[in-house]
């Protein structure tokens, strides 16, 4: 456009200086032609007034003769005394143009002839005006023409770069479309033109559409790394710097749920038990400290996985992914984590760490429906004991009642079993070991649906915990035992029924048991309530509160799950409990682990001093029980001695 504006200023120079140049000319014609008008007329005076008589000389004549005006402008006749005689002057003036033309070159003078006998004096003045108006004329022609010849090329220089403009902004929108259709052409874009009239209209415009391409190219790459990088950052935990959710969820959909191969492994739910006390009781910073710490574990016992993926997918909660491991190698990775998780419980002087709750997977499952099985199996690992694992099988589902339960579902199972009284009570006796021990037969409780199918004990107590349901259960439970107990003759039985932590701690709860225990107080004093050590560590005052409540009635207490609790020393001899329960973990192996076995025996010196008992649990085979004969524990339990059976 600049060029174009250019081009027009040099025309209208060039036009400028043609009429410019064509005036001048006009002008040297306009004087030329007035300088030979004023020969003629001088001639034709002289003539005049020379061949006629003086009286046809008369000045009247004369000015009759020559003033009409059309050959003269001015006439002055002067006789011998030079006196004027008679002068006529017309009034009409010569155009602008001419009159400019006129004073530059005085091209129009005064004339004087005199006669023969000099009597008669004439002056006089050609009238110019017809040669002024033709000049006129020649110079409005002339800038007519003058105006066309610069006014030609600007039409047709104006149509050229329209023709031109919509010829580039054509070239241009079919490299464009290249560009795009051809996924942003990477190499020289010469190589893209499909038609040689496209190569002919854009081999000017190809090299600044190449720089244009590998620039865009440049923009998109750093657009792609920058995108990558946001994601990256939206998908990552600030304080772990391990997926979080979002991604857990996209490697889901797209690795397991959307594989185009066949795929199966294993799923661990990973659950921090103590982050809300944690940042409670020691300030957000050590509970940023011990989610990183419990991560740390996670990754470095998952690292040994091929392919693993760890995610932390909310405040307490890791997801931790092992492609192609069967769950029976994911039992090894419990084992592995729950053993770090207590040399960390010890180090930083916690009641827990962390539990885990794992399930296998496969292509197409549904990530929804894995969720709520791992949850489910997180549920029961919970009920177990400090940094406990647990494996949910799918036959676990498939053979029992509760598959596909949801919360809603639970609630209203777990409702109609309280409302229906659908327990079964079944029994597990303690051996014990020694004369003058006495033990006691473990109550055991199995809940049936109205269809009479029998539902999976462990993953109903735990949805019981999680709906806030457990207190329901525990006096359905006591209930049921004490009718059970008035209804046989039990002179010389003792009963262990299982409680809740979270009853014990409830002050309704344990008024209510105060109550219904003195009403049967002979019962009362058969009567032994287990709760787990994790449980009653976590409130020790209302611990001690129920404890005191069940040695008033005259009932007594058994801490079950002993010695995964870092308090174990101190605490049960504050709260001084009738018998404990050594954790199942401590029998399993015995016979090989040395140091296991050099605990249960400190734990049973320090019991014995304070009149506790102490049994073992999980008892499963004769090398178990006859170490535990040699470490003098007062009894054993397991199904070596004896399954559970009705009562």
């Amino acid at each position: 456009m600049a060029g174009f504006k250019k081009l027009i200023f040099i025309q209208l120079i060039s036009w400028l200086l043609f009429a410019l140049l064509g005036g001048y000319f006009i002008a040297l014609s306009f004087d030329s032609a007035v300088s030979d008008a004023q020969q003629k007329a001088q001639r034709v005076v002289n003539a005049y007034i020379n061949t006629q008589t003086i009286e046809q000389l008369a000045p009247e004549k004369i000015q009759k003769a020559f003033a009409d005006g059309s050959t003269f402008s001015k006439l002055v006749i002067r006789d011998q005394s030079g006196q004027v005689v008679s002068m006529v002057e017309s009034s009409q003036s010569l155009p602008l143009f001419a009159e400019i033309v006129n004073n530059s070159f005085n091209s129009i003078r005064p004339q004087f002839a005199v006669n023969q006998t000099s009597d008669i004096k004439v002056e006089f003045t050609i009238n110019a005006h017809n040669l002024a108006s033709l000049l006129q004329q020649s110079l409005f022609i002339v800038v007519l023409i003058s105006g066309l010849i610069a006014l030609l090329p600007i039409i047709y220089m104006k149509s050229m770069f329209r023709r031109l403009n919509r010829k580039i902004s054509t070239t241009i929108s079919d490299i464009v479309d290249i560009y795009i259709n051809q996924n942003q052409v990477n190499g020289d874009l010469e190589q893209a033109m499909d038609t040689t009239r496209l190569k002919k209209l854009s081999k000017d415009l190809i090299p600044s559409f190449n720089r244009l391409s590998h620039f865009l190219q440049t923009k998109h790459d750093d657009i792609q790394n920058n995108a990558l990088s946001i994601k990256k950052e939206a998908y990552k935990d600030v304080v772990t710097n391990l997926g979080n959710r979002n991604m857990f969820v996209e490697y889901y959909e797209k690795n397991i749920e959307n594989a185009e191969k066949s795929t199966f492994g294993s799923l661990a739910m990973v659950r921090c038990s103590e982050l809300q006390t944690i940042n409670q009781t020691r300030g957000y910073q050590k509970g940023d400290e011990y989610v990183k710490g419990v991560a740390d574990i996670i990754k470095h016992i998952s690292g040994t996985y091929t392919g693993s993926q760890v995610f932390r997918l909310n405040s307490s909660d890791f997801a931790v992914v092992l492609p192609n491991t069967p769950l029976k190698e994911a039992e090894r990775f419990g084992d592995n984590l729950q053993s770090r998780f207590t040399q960390y419980q010890q180090n930083q002087e916690l009641s827990s760490v962390a539990n885990t709750g794992i399930v296998g997977y496969e292509k197409g499952k549904p990530l929804g429906e894995l969720l709520s099985i791992v949850d489910n199996a997180m549920s029961m690992a919970q009920s177990k004991q400090a940094n406990a694992w647990h494996v949910q099988r799918e036959t676990d589902l498939v053979n029992n009642a509760s598959a596909g339960f949801g919360n809603q579902n639970w609630r209203k199972v777990i409702s109609e079993v309280i409302e229906s009284k659908r327990v079964h009570l079944v029994m597990q006796n303690i051996m014990p070991i020694g004369k003058s021990v006495k033990a006691y037969a473990e109550i055991q409780v199995r809940f049936k649906t109205a269809e009479n199918q029998m539902l999976p004990t462990a993953s109903f107590l735990a949805m019981a915990e999680k709906l806030e349901m457990a207190m329901e259960i525990d006096r359905l439970i006591i209930d049921t035992t004490l009718e059970k107990v008035k209804t046989r003759n039990f002179s010389e039985k003792f009963f262990g029924i299982n409680v809740t932590a979270s009853s014990a701690h409830n002050d309704q709860f344990v008024i209510w048991l105060e109550r219904r225990l003195l009403k049967d107080s002979n019962i009362a004093s058969k009567l032994i309530f287990e709760v787990s050590e994790f449980g009653l560590q976590q409130n020790i005052k209302a611990s001690k509160r129920f404890i005191d409540m069940v040695h008033r009635v005259g009932a007594r207490i058994t801490v079950e799950r002993f010695g995964v609790g870092l308090t174990s020393f101190k605490f049960f001899r504050d709260l001084k409990p009738d018998f404990i329960k050594m954790d199942a973990s401590y029998t399993r192996g015995l016979e090989e682990d040395k140091n296991n076995q050099y605990f249960m025996r400190l734990m049973v010196d320090l019991a014995h001093r304070i009149g506790v008992s102490v049994f073992a649990e999980g008892v499963e085979s004769q090398e178990e029980k006859h170490i535990i004969e040699t470490l003098c524990l007062d009894g054993v339990q397991g199904y070596y001695i004896e399954k559970p059976k009705d009562i």
